[in-house]
């Protein structure tokens, strides 16, 4: 086990100055901002970003902003430089969040090198859009086992299968050509809603309700919810209430675009 010693002699060993210096900045201002942006809470992002640069022998205050992070970096003779970056609009995602996680103990355990953590960095992101057929397949099931849940029928867990599988079919292609998130929400929830309309208007099955009314619950954001809670705990209040703000915009977003359909669907009927 590595004694104080012995890491502060690393510290020295691996501590930069100049550009080197402005390289780690950027690097951690753009790494809060990813882990930001794919929802990770203000602690992790604090933790995270402390633990990198405390490998490098300085220490990081964050600065969590709704729309820009910003890290100051300090060192034992009081020099602070400070970087700013703009948050990347990713969309939840824990696989990223995970190894991003993971890349800052690799750091920390000495196993990687700045330059070395640059590149993996970008290799993690560069997965961003990468299709998860398992995880559609699974947010479907577990739509259609919530339809079961609140007393849904046999055809009604199929057809909330078929229309889960839809809409978020839809929501990966909408997030690869980075469409206004709100946008793709109203729109995923309306095809959802009138796919899961079917079991009425060709009756299928005694419960075309409990249908209509599951079919779009894989888009309720509870991550931000929590995340939202969360940051409340950990005292970083602007940045709870921005995200308590973007999943109450989302929430109704959803909910009109059901509404639509139910509108629509119901003067078809």
């Amino acid at each position: 086990m590595m004694t104080m010693t012995d890491f502060e002699a690393a510290c020295e060993d691996v501590s930069f100055t100049g550009n080197a210096r402005d390289a780690l900045g950027r690097f951690l201002a753009e790494y809060s901002a990813w882990l930001w942006g794919c929802g990770a809470t203000c602690v992790r992002i604090d933790k995270n970003v402390g633990r990198i640069a405390m490998t490098y022998g300085y220490r990081a205050d964050v600065a969590v902003m709704p729309r820009h992070v910003t890290v100051c970096l300090s060192d034992e003779g009081g020099s602070v430089q400070t970087y700013t970056q703009r948050v990347v609009k990713a969309g939840i995602n824990f696989d990223i969040n995970t190894e991003l996680s993971a890349l800052s103990w690799s750091i920390r355990d000495g196993k990687l090198s700045l330059d070395d953590a640059e590149k993996r960095f970008r290799t993690i992101v560069g997965q961003l859009y990468v299709d998860n057929f398992h995880i559609l397949w699974l947010t479907s099931l577990a739509n259609a086992s919530f339809c079961r849940l609140f007393g849904g029928d046999a055809a009604a867990m199929g057809v909330v299968f078929i229309a889960t599988a839809a809409g978020y079919f839809l929501k990966q292609r909408f997030l690869r050509g980075k469409m206004d998130i709100r946008v793709f929400f109203f729109l995923c929830a309306f095809i959802s809603a009138t796919l899961a309309s079917g079991c009425g208007l060709f009756g299928w099955g005694t419960t075309p309700g409990v249908a209509v009314a599951t079919s779009v619950l894989y888009l309720i954001p509870g991550v931000p919810y929590i995340n939202a809670a969360s940051d409340m705990l950990a005292c970083h209040y602007l940045c709870s209430f921005s995200r308590f703000a973007d999943a109450l915009v989302l929430t109704a977003s959803l909910s009109l675009g059901l509404l639509t359909s139910i509108t629509v669907m119901n003067n078809c009927l």
